[in-house]
């Protein structure tokens, strides 16, 4: 298999992440992790990269990065290399500590970018889906240590000066230094964890992971066409993993056309119950119209696990009569 396409240019934001040689653990302890965000500074000194949010697990890590500079490759060669030497000397190791090349998906990062908050709190939320930090375990995720949330989180007064904050939570819509603004993002988070407690955090692990393994970006249509552009290509030529995001794209591209009749913004459509039947007839405009899953459904409308999403669109396809019924021919009139 040809080997990803790294896209580099300047002002860049990706989500990396990279694991451990054959699952193992790359980090051992506290000492290894202090190891690792102390080589991570380093690299951001040497290039000027910006890290807006970042994880670290006990085999994997992800970073919400930006490269000011079109500096990527050079950079995590010469990151991942230093640390794996110096890891290998400090706990008497040998060979590699990675698995295969780090992935580096471009990410959409125009203001208010949905797409640039959804990665910047999965990472945020990988503790708790972890079974690790959050609601069902005994630490409370604020206080997961090896995460860019307790910054986030004002439970630091002091943090890495690589770490900057203000675009995730602008993204958020919230101003850093404003009254209440790190409160208010924490509620969101905790907010998160209230609605993907139990079995939907499996839903958006089974999208993200998807993006992930077939995805070569993160954003909308604009997005894929300006990169089409920077590496020579053109969007509807596309192949293999540049082809994969298409049916989510055909999707983002009716809901924005449904969003926009109905005079709504994505926040108010990411704040309406999983119940509303217009919520509930999105769903079933989606299902109907395109050929993404139900999981990406339930994940991109915020409407908890597929189950509700399935449930949403078989009201909807089913209603005689009522609101639900209103609101499906709506839909249809709405897109032709």
């Amino acid at each position: 298999m040809p080997r990803a396409v790294r896209h580099e240019y300047a002002g860049a934001v990706y989500h990396a992440m990279c694991r451990g040689n054959n699952g193992q653990d790359i980090f051992v302890n506290a000492d290894g992790r202090r190891l690792f965000l102390s080589t991570l500074g380093e690299v951001c000194g040497q290039t000027g990269w910006r890290i807006h949010a970042y994880v670290l697990m006990s085999n994997h890590y992800h970073l919400l990065l930006e490269t000011p500079e079109p500096n990527l490759v050079a950079g995590m060669k010469w990151f991942q290399g230093t640390y794996t030497q110096r890891f290998n000397a400090k706990f008497g190791r040998r060979g590699h500590l990675f698995q295969g090349r780090y992935k580096a998906l471009p990410v959409e990062a125009s203001d208010h970018s949905f797409y640039f908050r959804e990665v910047g709190q999965y990472i945020h939320l990988n503790p708790f889906r972890a079974g690790l930090a959050g609601l069902g375990s005994d630490q409370s995720l604020e206080h997961y240590a090896w995460s860019s949330y307790p910054a986030y989180a004002g439970m630091l007064r002091k943090f890495p000066e690589w770490l900057h904050r203000d675009r995730l939570l602008s993204a958020c819509g919230l101003v850093e230094g404003t009254s209440g603004y790190l409160a208010r993002y924490r509620a969101m988070i905790e907010s998160r964890m209230q609605g993907e407690a139990g079995t939907f955090s499996e839903s958006e692990r089974e999208l993200v992971e998807k993006q992930l393994k077939r995805g070569w970006y993160i954003g909308g249509e604009s997005f894929q066409d300006q990169l089409a552009e920077m590496i020579g290509g053109n969007s509807d030529n596309l192949r293999g993993q540049q082809r994969s995001a298409h049916d989510e794209l055909e999707a983002e591209r009716l809901l924005k056309q449904v969003l926009d009749a109905l005079g709504l913004e994505d926040t108010g459509l990411q704040a309406m119950k999983s119940t509303h039947p217009e919520k509930q007839a999105i769903a079933w405009l989606l299902k109907k119209r395109t050929t993404v899953t139900v999981v990406w459904i339930a994940f991109r409308l915020g409407m908890g696990h597929r189950t509700s999403a399935s449930r949403a669109i078989s009201e909807i396809e089913h209603a005689t009569e009522g609101e639900k019924k209103a609101a499906r021919e709506n839909m249809l009139q709405f897109t032709g």
